[in-house]
């Protein structure tokens, strides 16, 4: 009998990895699932993975706007729920992450779909990124205790002499990321902005399917700001100051961890501070207003980061027909049956 031909032996085509980006807000979670039945009505598998600095955290749901329990029965979802927040989470831990993750769904004849709005992460899946020292507890308490006594204002300021490039994207009270572009100038003697670059000679391949990696960015900012608002206030109904006081019952967790200082969090947790240092009521009203606006500046940032990404597919997440064109455009990338 003849030796079948090596053609009949040919692997089928590998099902594409698709990403999702957007800022906070745009509808990523309502298109991912939308793509996610999709696949499943034409006998494809699908699962989610996770492109999100505080969703890996326990115990922070509502502020961070965490797929619900029957979203997640309904579609596989990776990296959520896996740290405690007292631990940090670096790009380089979500690409060791993502890759493994990626590899093994494709193994299981499913399609990966990358979602979310830590774009820091995007860019070290897809361009890698140098390896950035360590956090350092001493550094980071010496600066804290120069912002004490000087304002963030000032810190801003002292980065602009040092990395321009990282201090103009940043807004003078983000005292999270000047603190980390302080820490790691004074820990390398380098620029934050200088590791945002792909290393010469070490391009590496990129787990996302070309022309795959799509972006909801909005036309218009203010219908962006007022889904924002909006969700923003549902977050505060639906529980938002009892998740962040039971996160303050833990006892070991503080304003200087990444996890608490997310968007929301932050403000919620300064607003608590205050309630106690006065002993009068929570300023709600306050605290609404610090909220929307800090996820507006996130907003603000992620959009940023976009637009330096050349290779991303923008969809208008603002147009009434924005999920439509994702999925038709998602369902183009399949490999012809």
């Amino acid at each position: 009998m003849p030796d079948t031909p090596a053609a009949a032996h040919t692997a089928p085509p590998a099902l594409p990895c698709i990403a999702l980006a957007g800022p906070t807000a745009s509808g990523k979670t309502a298109a991912a699932l939308a793509l996610a039945a999709a696949l499943q009505a034409r006998g494809l598998g699908c699962e989610i993975v996770s492109v999100d600095s505080a969703l890996v955290y326990r115990g922070m749901d509502i502020g961070t706007a965490k797929p619900s329990a029957a979203e997640r029965a309904a579609v596989p979802h990776h990296l959520i729920d896996i740290l405690e927040p007292t631990t940090a989470y670096s790009a380089a831990d979500f690409v060791r992450d993502a890759t493994q993750l990626v590899q093994a769904i494709r193994a299981r004849g499913a399609v990966p779909l990358l979602v979310g709005g830590t774009m820091l992460y995007f860019k070290a899946l897809m361009e890698g990124l140098d390896d950035l020292p360590a956090a350092d507890p001493a550094v980071r308490a010496s600066l804290d205790a120069q912002a004490a006594a000087q304002g963030w204002p000032a810190l801003h300021a002292q980065l602009a002499q040092v990395d321009p490039a990282t201090a103009a994207r940043l807004a003078p009270g983000d005292s999270q990321r000047i603190q980390r572009a302080l820490e790691v100038w004074q820990l390398s003697g380098r620029p934050l902005s200088s590791f945002h670059t792909i290393k010469k000679g070490a391009a590496r391949a990129c787990l996302i399917s070309p022309g795959a990696f799509f972006s909801l960015e909005p036309e218009n900012r203010a219908w962006l700001h007022q889904r924002i608002g909006t969700r923003f206030d549902a977050m505060l109904d639906a529980g938002l100051l009892d998740e962040v006081r039971q996160l303050r019952a833990h006892g070991n967790l503080h304003l200087g961890l990444p996890a608490i200082r997310c968007v929301g969090y932050r403000q919620a947790w300064q607003a608590l501070d205050a309630q106690a240092a006065s002993g009068g009521a929570l300023d709600l009203a306050g605290l609404r207003e610090r909220g929307a606006a800090a996820t507006r500046q996130l907003a603000k940032r992620q959009i940023t980061w976009l637009r330096s990404m050349p290779t991303r597919r923008t969809l208008a997440c603002d147009q009434p027909d924005a999920c439509a064109q994702f999925l038709r455009a998602a369902l183009a990338l399949l490999p012809a049956h």
